[in-house]
């Protein structure tokens, strides 16, 4: 290693690479890392951090209006995009310098520049225009938005990226897609007063997910006046003389809004980072292929997080960094376990899961339970609205084992992280059965449901 500048290189600073790179340099090791752009990536900067700050200030609405129920007398509310725009700015710049001290108090070199491959032990820093060498690199990049070049007027929309500092609130929006992103964003906009419209090709809302969470936030989402448009597409966006755009749609309907945001799917950032040049190989979507660890053909160069197009989750990304330190640098080859992951949809009301969901398991094991409670969580009581909590396990018949667990209601991603322990522990339907219920909690549901709501044998439903 002592012919190298460094033991280490790693290209980006988003939370899988900064995570590599601080822990690599916390053993000793002398590490560098680039970031052109803003040290945190996509969740700090443009992603999950601002995007739930504005989930929070989205709600305030609903929080208000529930408020008379419980004797509260609230004044009429006004709401300032700029001011919210503002504080997220100085929680971001807070957070990015966290970032940027946790590698340097570590002993990490950082520069704030791109860097690229000229081959495979040498990087180019851009923005000094000068080649340093490394005994490993590792390129964690991340991804962005996919643009959708072959939309006609797609250059008048907006994508995630851009939604967080829109120089005002706009009055209506059409969003494109029907993944988490674009569910989460439409509940953001919706909440914070903006006329909503979601168009998605898809027969239903959050494919992947368990059907039972896509109808009922569906349901719940069109309760709230947030129109969804299945089965549908943008064909074309054109910008009007007074500013405003006209989306026109599959179905022969013309949408007249302030912004068009499209939220159809995120691309690896892999152009013109010299991975030609290093020999290193990419697949159909411009992904860095890896092997198990993550390390790609050339032996000396990894890859982790979005770049890689496996599981895009920030917490991925960090558990793929800390298995990359234990094998290149601590002698113990650690795969990255990518199974039973927990995640979280915030929407409102809010999505968490983890494990498989009732069609998934219905195609992998003879005969699974379901167990379904649907139920007015005691917040809304009181509050006067008329907004159901859904809970849900999935269970492997012959087994006893808990496959799957589903929660759609008020602090549904904070009940699947721990529910994520349980599921991924392997435990069974009659572990949750024996732990005493909280009472009153919305969560003593999961282990309060005793009998099937009904079963699947061989691919068909049973009771």
């Amino acid at each position: 290693m002592g012919s190298y500048d460094y033991d280490l290189f790693v290209i980006g600073g988003g939370s899988g690479g900064v995570r590599a790179a601080r822990i690599s340099a916390g053993l000793g090791k002398r590490v560098a890392i680039a970031e052109e752009f803003r040290f945190g990536g996509t969740c700090v900067i443009r992603g999950c951090v601002p995007k739930k700050l504005y989930v929070y200030a989205s709600q305030f609405p609903e929080h208000f209006a529930d408020a008379a129920g419980y004797g509260w007398t609230v004044p009429e509310a006004r709401f300032d995009w700029q001011t919210l725009v503002a504080n997220k700015d100085k929680e971001i710049a807070r957070l990015e310098g966290l970032y940027r001290k946790g590698v340097e108090g570590s002993g990490g070199q950082v520069f704030q520049s791109r860097a690229t491959l000229v081959d495979a032990h040498t990087i180019r820093i851009e923005a000094e225009d000068r080649t340093v060498t490394a005994d490993q690199i590792m390129i964690a990049t991340g991804g962005r938005p996919n643009p959708h070049l072959a939309l006609p007027g797609h250059e008048h929309c907006i994508f995630s990226n851009e939604a967080f500092d829109l120089p005002e609130l706009p009055g209506a929006i059409m969003i494109a897609g029907g993944g988490y992103i674009a569910v989460e964003f439409a509940n953001i906009f919706h909440g914070l007063g903006v006329e909503t419209t979601l168009v998605y090709r898809g027969r239903e809302i959050l494919s992947r997910f368990d059907m039972d969470l896509r109808r009922g936030l569906h349901e719940t989402m069109e309760k709230k006046d947030i129109r969804i448009l299945c089965h549908t597409v943008g064909e074309a966006v054109d910008r009007r003389d007074d500013g405003r755009l006209d989306v026109h749609l599959s179905n022969g309907e013309r949408l007249v809004v302030d912004q068009a945001m499209l939220a159809l799917g995120r691309i690896p950032n892999t152009e013109n980072l010299g991975l030609g040049e290093a020999g290193v190989e990419t697949g159909k979507m411009g992904e860095i292929v890896v092997d198990d660890f993550s390390r790609t053909n050339i032996e000396n160069i990894w890859a982790i997080g979005d770049v890689t197009n496996r599981v895009q989750l920030t917490p991925v990304a960090i558990h793929e960094a800390m298995c990359f330190v234990e094998t290149a640098f601590k002698n113990n080859p650690t795969r990255p376990d990518h199974d039973t992951i927990a995640t979280a949809v915030f929407s409102q009301p809010e999505i968490g899961t983890v494990g498989l969901s009732e069609d998934e398991a219905s195609t992998r094991f003879e005969e699974i339970d379901i167990y379904r409670a649907a139920f007015r969580p005691m917040r809304n009581i009181l509050a006067g609205r008329d907004e159901r909590m859904m809970m849900k396990l999935v269970v492997d018949r012959a087994t006893d084992r808990v496959l799957g667990a589903h929660v759609l209601g008020p602090d549904a991603g904070e009940m699947a992280q721990l529910l994520g322990i349980a599921v991924k522990a392997r435990l069974g339907k009659q572990d949750f059965d024996r732990t005493m219920a909280l009472h009153p909690t919305a969560a003593e549901e999961l282990v309060t449901m005793y009998k099937p709501s009904h079963s699947i044998r061989n691919g068909e439903r049973v009771g």
